[in-house]
């Protein structure tokens, strides 16, 4: 099996850079640490929630904040926790692309909002429901269905990772964030989820994560819903490619 056919999309390998510079996995995390609050912004932007930057920032250092609902600040509170444990586990040298790492992280991003969280479409009571991915009025998209015991969305998993294991880091990293959205292993937080486990990916390698800014959440969503609609990953990888640090260099 080719690499496009495992992971179900296509995309122009030629234009992903080949030299992203390199740093000390210390260097990079204390990066990420730094810039949490940005990171959990961004991403609350991304799933319209309508905290602001100092609202974030008021809710990381443990004070609540006033007028807000209770489901917006857990979707902040979970992406917080998320990218903590993320940290956590590149520090410790045991961030690996894996289901185990996937789901634990999805069992944060998505806690008490998804219809079950932390275990793929089908392992879990519902075994019926398979939830579209809007795409405004370009109608919707239907990913692989949910069955019971999940065998298939198992079988792409494994097969996906599998021939990402051939990428360079860089490659590898951004194309699992495609392959976890467009294949929809959970009820909910598929983006969210598959975004963290890119940047798990850059930062074990060495390389500063990836947030998408807050201010390009609109081109963010178009380009995805022609990425879902052609699946063709060229687009989106040369957008992520430009909200990296390093873009001026790539």
């Amino acid at each position: 099996m080719s690499l496009f056919d495992a992971l179900g999309f296509r995309w122009d390998r030629s234009l992903v850079p080949g030299h992203v510079p390199v740093h000390s996995t210390e260097r990079v995390c204390f990066r990420f640490h730094k810039m949490l609050p940005e990171f959990v912004w961004d991403a609350g932007v991304l799933e319209g929630n309508p905290f602001t930057f100092p609202e974030v920032k008021t809710l990381l250092d443990g004070v609540t904040v006033g007028g807000r609902k209770l489901t917006d600040q857990a979707q902040i509170v979970n992406l917080a926790e998320s990218a903590k444990r993320l940290l956590a586990l590149v520090k410790a040298g045991e961030f690996k692309l894996s289901k185990s790492v996937f789901t634990e992280l999805n069992g944060i991003v998505a806690r008490n909002e998804a219809l079950e969280w932390g275990l793929f479409r089908g392992e879990g009571q519902e075994t019926n429901y398979t939830p579209n991915v809007g795409l405004g009025e370009a109608g919707l998209f239907t990913p692989i269905a949910t069955a019971s015991g999940a065998p298939v969305l198992n079988q792409v998993f494994d097969a996906g990772v599998e021939q990402l294991d051939a990428c360079p880091p860089f490659e590898r990293a951004l194309a699992f964030f495609l392959f976890g959205a467009l294949q929809q292993f959970f009820f909910d937080g598929n983006k969210r989820t598959s975004r963290f486990m890119m940047n798990g990916v850059l930062m074990s390698s060495g390389i500063d994560a990836i947030s998408v800014p807050a201010g390009k959440a609109q081109a963010f969503n178009e380009k995805m819903v022609r990425f879902y609609q052609g699946r063709d990953g060229t687009e989106m990888l040369q957008f992520l490619i430009s909200c990296h640090p390093d873009a001026d260099q790539l």
